[in-house]
Order: structure tokens, then sequence, then C-alpha cells
């Protein structure tokens, strides 16, 4: 019976593994699991901790490593020592701790004396722990117009950005879609939130480009990538509609999609987002980490 040994044989033959991120002499003598973990090295995997909340940290960090994940996503200073001894990356900090960050956030400048120095004490512990990225929100609008949360939010963010310069920090504001899962949310198209980024003006500020939540809000998934990949800073995944597993049951093909964000120059994470129904989640886990290593 052939063994995966044996085939990466044959296509070492064939000059196929030319691309691979590991060397030939690397790969034949790599374990079945180290085989397992190889990826094509044009996207950097990481997956979004609460969607997999049932399992526990140290299993998902060794499970997701195996199957060639290099971060996870969305974890808060608590649990960076964990992620840290499993040998992976924190791709996204979390605001854990801060009430209702989503729906109370940057765009109401009531809401700026708290925000404010939770997250200027969050880069310290960020730059401190040596990861890089930190996650942020409009808020939800509650009345006030496009133009005016725009101003608070960058009035609010330009308090913060000289730490996060200073520190190395990335701050990045998600989209998210306020047609389905967050409504009222303000950062919910990519129209306003390349509008916020070129306002605050700073290269350590850019959006968290969340395909599930811009296929509901906006559509035109490649082209808007394109277009505005000089504003995304991160990315997050789930199939359409439902939120659950990026599979043939859902309407974006990710292959595609991926090709799209690689082809840009983005050397950032890939962050799987979905909520998996099929019984075995890492499964789902796995094969998902297969379909967007293009």
């Amino acid at each position: 019976m052939a063994t995966r040994r044996d085939a990466m044989k044959t296509l070492a033959g064939s000059g196929l593994l030319a691309t691979a991120p590991m060397t030939l002499a690397a790969a034949l003598g790599a374990s079945e699991n180290q085989l397992d973990s190889m990826t094509k090295g044009r996207i950097h995997h990481s997956v979004c901790r609460w969607c997999f909340s049932d399992v526990s940290l140290d299993k998902l960090c060794q499970e997701g490593k195996a199957m060639g994940l290099e971060a996870i996503d969305l974890i808060a200073p608590v649990d960076f020592d964990t992620v840290k001894k499993n040998g992976l990356t924190v791709s996204m900090v979390s605001p854990d701790g801060l009430p209702n960050y989503i729906g109370v956030g940057w765009n109401h400048k009531e809401n700026h004396a708290t925000i404010i120095p939770f997250y200027k004490d969050l880069i310290e512990k960020t730059a401190a722990a040596g990861f890089k990225n930190i996650i942020c929100f409009s808020g939800n609008r509650k009345g006030i117009d496009e133009e005016l949360g725009l101003i608070n939010c960058a009035q609010g963010l330009q308090q913060i950005l000289p730490l996060a310069e200073s520190k190395g920090i990335n701050i990045i504001m998600e989209l998210l879609n306020s047609k389905v899962d967050h409504a009222d949310y303000q950062c919910d198209n990519s129209k306003w939130g390349v509008e916020l980024v070129k306002t605050v003006g700073s290269d350590r500020f850019s959006l968290l480009y969340d395909i599930y939540h811009m296929q509901i809000m906006e559509g035109d998934v490649i082209r808007t990538i394109k277009a505005n990949a000089a504003y995304y800073g991160h990315y997050h995944t789930a199939g359409v509609p439902g939120r659950h597993e990026i599979d043939d049951n859902q309407e974006l093909y990710y292959p595609a999609i991926m090709r799209a964000i690689a082809d840009t120059g983005f050397k950032g994470y890939v962050a799987q987002e979905f909520i998996a129904a099929a019984p075995d989640k890492l499964g789902s886990l796995r094969d998902a980490v297969k379909r967007c290593d293009i």
C-alpha cells in the first residue's frame, strides 16, 4: 500500500514540491503528523477561540498546530501563556473584561473615558507578550449618524494610537453585519470602514474584513478585497448562510477568496470563525484549513 512518504517522493521527483515551505530533505524525514501540518505558506492560518470553547485551549492549540495553524485568534491576556507554551502565537487579542465591547464602542464620546484607559493597558500587555494585533469595535449607532459616529471613532482612536505606534501594536476594527447578527452596529460596510481608516491616518490602524459578515452586507467579496487591500489588516471566515462550515453547502468559494487575498500581498492571518455543525468539530476545522490553503 502506498504511504504518504511514497507520495512525497513521487512529488519530489516531479518537481511539485518546489513551492512547499519545507525543504525536501525535511519533508522526507518528517513524521506523519508533521506532514499533515505542512501548508503551502501563502496563507497564515489561525482559528477563533470562541468557536471551539468546548475544547480546552491546550487541545485546540495542539490539534490546530498539527493541522497547520500558526496562531489562535481572540485570546485575552489571561490565556497568553497557554498559547505560547504550545508553540503558537496570538493573532488577535480580545478586549475581554470590557463590558459589551461590541455594542458599546468608539462611536459615542461618552464611552471614551472607559475605553481609552482599558485599551492603553491592553496595548501594554500585548506588547509585553510579544503579540501584535488588538481587535476593536465601532459600537452600535443608537441614533447617531454616520458622519458623527466616524468622527467620534477617529477622535477616540487617535488617543491610543500614539502608544500603539510606539509599541508596534496594530489596532484593528472589525466589520460586522447589522442585518442578521449585530443589529444597529455602525461599522457594517467597507465604505464607512475605509473612510475611518483614512480619517484616523495611522499605519497602525486598519480593518478586520470578516468575509461572512461582508457577504451578508455587501457581497462582491473578491473585488472588494482587491480594491481595499491596503485597508484590511486581518480576515475571518465562515459559511453563508448560517455561519457554519465553509464546505460545499454554502454560497462562498473560499479557495478563490484566499487566492485573491494572497495575490494582494497580504502577510497577516486568516482566522476560521465558523460554528461547526458537524459532530467532529476539529475535523471541520481541519477541512477548512485545507480549503483555505491555496
